[in-house]
């Protein structure tokens, strides 16, 4: 596994509830020099970019396509009406260029309403679904986040509006350097991707107060359940029959509890099928 991003986390046991420390950190087939930006965390923290000063901008070669409008009709046509209404959600779905997360051939397709294949057997969920899991969840501008199958940042990148940091989990190598370039462009310097098994999550850096999964799962492994912070909460697509099922769960004296929250439907993760009984 390696890490491609703009921070981890200090290993070491901090005074205070959390502490973030920066380094210079790649580790691909092809390394390059990157730059760790500041964080709130470190003492000689000098500030990070807003959102205001993230450029959404329109990706080169389409220059007459308007995506800010296609956001916006995003949000009012699939969001707003999903009785998603909380404004740091509106803002982070209008905010966030959609358009730059999705491979170069679906971008006409970044705003539909239907999961956005990623290949490989990978989706992208549809904005409704995504937008309803972090009405759910109910995240704190305090927060810590794991976003696990993060893709090609695009969930980290809205997450990281929302949340105090995000560590994106990604299994495809390619998926994640280009997630890592991605979020770096457009100035998300409070997020860092691992590649890594989806299943494993990201121990080192935890515990966390939130969990996402960016598709289906059948179980949900204990060890990654212990990497969630008491009274944390975790949201999953879990894959019934034909039809899915998000549940909201809470950690409570070491427990997770879980709840209905809402329909929906996207293929099963790698890691998170359940395993099989054999019988002689």
């Amino acid at each position: 596994t390696g890490v491609h991003g703009f921070a981890i986390r200090c290993v070491t046991t901090p005074p205070t509830r959390r502490r973030w420390c920066s380094a210079p950190i790649y580790q691909g087939p092809t390394p390059r020099k990157t730059s760790c930006a500041p964080f709130r965390h470190c003492p000689s923290s000098a500030g990070m970019a807003s959102a205001s000063q993230r450029d959404p901008g329109h990706r080169k070669g389409s220059p007459l396509v308007n995506y800010s409008d296609r956001r916006i009709m995003m949000v009012d046509t699939q969001v707003r009406p999903s009785d998603v209404t909380k404004f740091p959600i509106i803002d982070a779905m209008l905010s966030v260029p959609r358009e730059l997360y999705v491979p170069d051939d679906r971008r006409e397709a970044a705003y539909l309403g239907d999961n956005l294949s990623l290949g490989g057997g990978r989706v992208m969920l549809e904005p409704r679904t995504f937008a309803k899991m972090l009405d759910a969840l109910n995240i704190d501008p305090q927060d810590v986040v794991l976003d696990l199958g993060c893709g090609l940042g695009y969930t980290t990148a809205v997450l990281a509006q929302l949340a105090d940091f995000v560590v994106g989990v990604e299994d495809d190598a390619d998926l994640a350097s280009e997630a890592e370039t991605t979020l770096a462009e457009q100035g998300v310097h409070n997020a860092a991707v691992i590649h890594g098994p989806l299943e494993a999550g990201a121990d080192k850096s935890g515990p966390y107060d939130i969990i996402i999964t960016q598709g289906a799962v059948e179980a949900v492994p204990a060890a990654l359940l212990a990497q969630l912070r008491e009274g944390g909460r975790i949201a999953c697509i879990f894959a019934e029959s034909a039809l899915g099922v998000v549940r909201l769960g809470h950690k409570i004296d070491g427990d997770v509890t879980w709840r209905y929250a809402f329909n929906a439907s996207a293929p099963v993760l790698k890691g998170f099928e359940k395993a099989e009984n054999f019988a002689l």
